[in-house]
């Protein structure tokens, strides 16, 4: 079902003008999609979309209960290779799925990008180079 409605969404998003940031299955057949464009997403947005969702999900008999569409938020997941890219320079919280060998496994850095598979951030003057399967998930830091 993932992978169906993975698909289903990359090759509907984009031709909405829009950016597929995540999406996640909740309990009790929540549809939770995380979207994003250029200039941010406002709360029409979010409703234009839900709205063509809810009828191709009909079409395509993706079940679900309660679908919500809305944006990442200041503190947005990168996950793809060209998100690494896109916000190289940001300020980042990495989580990592097991600690370093001095027991950090959270950290907060700039992001400088990703080279062979390896996210390479910045902390404090420290460049680490972190394999992306050793990564838990990466978030923009905001900074006010």
């Amino acid at each position: 079902m993932a992978a169906n409605l993975q698909s289903v969404l990359d090759n509907t998003l984009p031709g909405l003008g829009y950016e597929l940031v995540d999406f996640e299955m909740g309990e009790k057949g929540l549809l939770r999609i995380f979207i994003d464009k250029d200039g941010g997403v406002t709360i029409d947005d979010c409703v234009a979309v839900s709205n063509h969702l809810l009828r191709l999900f009909m079409v395509e008999n993706i079940p679900h209960e309660r679908l919500e569409v809305s944006s990442p938020g200041l503190d947005r997941l990168i996950k793809k290779p060209a998100d690494f890219e896109r916000f190289a320079g940001e300020m980042v919280k990495v989580k990592l799925r097991l600690p370093l060998p001095d027991r950090r496994r959270n950290l907060i850095g700039k992001l400088l990008g990703l080279v062979d598979d390896q996210v390479v951030i910045d902390v404090t003057g420290e460049v680490l180079k972190l394999p992306l399967a050793s990564i838990d998930r990466v978030r923009i830091e905001p900074q006010f």
